[in-house]
């Protein structure tokens, strides 16, 4: 059975800026580059039928190109012991907007709304046994971060296969904006 999720990829050049910001946290298991990604909607472990329901819904997915700027970062959860170290973005009212069109657009392939709000970061670590201390003093030097601004063009459905080496994230379909499939 897949394993589903759907995401934002980034560009290379932002990739670039991120890959190297958790590096300097010890205890932090770092999001290999190829692996970063915002991602709109986890869904989970589908049967095949669910899966093609899944992609043939997407495919009806209509969305504009948009900016997006990514700008500093933060820990999961709130004001306990970190978890998650991540990097936020500028607010984005279509950004939300595609989100919530996404979750309708699995509402109708039957998939359960995702419980928790929709929260938009890049995870750059998962976090174990690293210092609360380090983790703030972290948050503090990199406060200031930004990325240069990117136009978003697709959405992508990845299938996630588990190793004991992480995760292997594949491509199952592309959903591009409409001034894109215009374009072509």
């Amino acid at each position: 059975m897949p394993r589903l999720f759907v995401a934002i990829d980034l560009p290379d050049q932002v990739k670039d800026v991120l890959a190297p910001l958790s590096h300097e946290l010890p205890g932090a298991r770092v999001v290999p580059p190829e692996q970063l990604h915002l991602t709109l909607r986890f869904i989970g472990e589908v049967g095949h039928q669910t899966f093609a329901a899944i992609k043939t819904a997407l495919a009806g997915l209509s969305f504009q190109s948009f900016p997006l700027a990514l700008c500093g970062v933060g820990h999961f959860p709130p004001g306990k012991r970190p978890r998650v170290l991540w990097v936020g973005m500028d607010p984005s009212e279509t950004l939300i907007q595609l989100q919530q069109d996404l979750e309708l657009a699995l509402l109708d392939v039957g998939l359960p709304t995702e419980e928790r709000r929709f929260s938009p970061h890049i995870t750059i670590a998962r976090l174990k046994e690293t210092d609360p201390a380090a983790v703030s003093s972290f948050e503090v030097l990199h406060r200031d971060m930004a990325c240069a601004t990117f136009e978003v063009r697709e959405v992508i459905l990845y299938s996630s296969v588990l190793t004991n080496h992480g995760a292997i994230h594949n491509r199952e379909a592309e959903i591009r904006c409409q001034d894109a499939s215009a374009a072509s």
